[in-house]
């Protein structure tokens, strides 16, 4: 037997036989495992970013494992089993790949995606922006919306257009906080400043979600590098001023 599917085979095994014999496996549902599998989805990503190929491929399997579980939970009400759930993909990826599955030329990544957004519609799909997940982090789910939305022409021409438009969100944002407005209407220009950078990310292929956290853990790196240097200094950091705290802070730099 192929070494991949031999593998899978004995993970099924071993979840029909937790499932038996386990308490806590017995006990889970489809929502008590939600929200692990968020956490585990989420430690995926931190691994990609740290680019710890081991912690990657540590956490693919967990993924994978509840993958597994949900679909062994569906099985026991015949709802549907690990099968239906891989013919299921695979039928869609044939049915959304019509440039190798059929007769349709695609001759780049752009149009197999617009393609793909098409298929999406004639599949049933009234509303383009249907498919975005309600409960995606805002940042994600805002590069989302406006990904689906070129997917069927409506998007900016040029990386200048949108920057202009960065530019005009970043003064009515300006204004409105210079004029001591409503707060609901400085938030709401804020939001739009927030969409029209994410915008400009996408189009000079930047991934914001990605670019933002990968700044968080830099600003980690270097103020605790800072906390470090006041220790090792017998100094409190709540007790020294900005210029003390900014030699630390100019040290991490140097480093990185």
């Amino acid at each position: 037997m192929d070494k991949r599917l031999a593998a899978f085979a004995q993970l099924l095994d071993i979840m029909d036989e937790l499932r038996a014999k386990c308490p806590w496996d017995r006990k889970q549902t489809f929502e008590s495992l939600r929200h692990l599998t968020i956490e585990e989805t989420y430690e995926l990503a931190d691994a990609i970013l740290d680019n710890e190929l081991d912690e990657i491929k540590n956490e693919l399997g967990d993924l994978m494992l509840h993958i597994v579980f949900y679909a062994k939970i569906g099985s026991e009400t015949d709802a549907f089993d690990i099968a239906d759930v891989l013919e299921n993909i695979n039928q869609k990826l044939i049915t959304r790949h019509p440039h190798i599955y059929g007769e349709v030329v695609a001759e780049d990544a752009e149009q197999v995606k617009e393609n793909w957004e098409k298929i999406k519609l004639k599949e049933g799909r009234k509303k383009v922006l249907s498919g975005v997940p309600r409960s995606l982090p805002a940042m994600v789910k805002a590069y989302r919306i406006q990904d689906k939305a070129r997917g069927v022409g409506f998007d900016w021409e040029h990386p200048d257009q949108v920057w202009e438009k960065v530019m005009e969100e970043m003064n009515e944002l300006k204004t409105e906080v210079q004029s001591q407005s409503d707060k609901k209407k400085i938030e709401q220009e804020f939001g739009d400043l927030l969409f029209a950078l994410i915008n400009y990310a996408r189009f000079i292929d930047i991934n914001p979600e990605s670019a933002l956290e990968r700044t968080n853990k830099k600003f980690i790196r270097r103020f605790e590098h800072l906390e470090e240097g006041a220790r090792n200094s017998g100094k409190d950091i709540r007790k020294m001023n900005l210029d003390e705290m900014d030699r630390f802070w100019e040290d991490a730099k140097s480093k990185e």
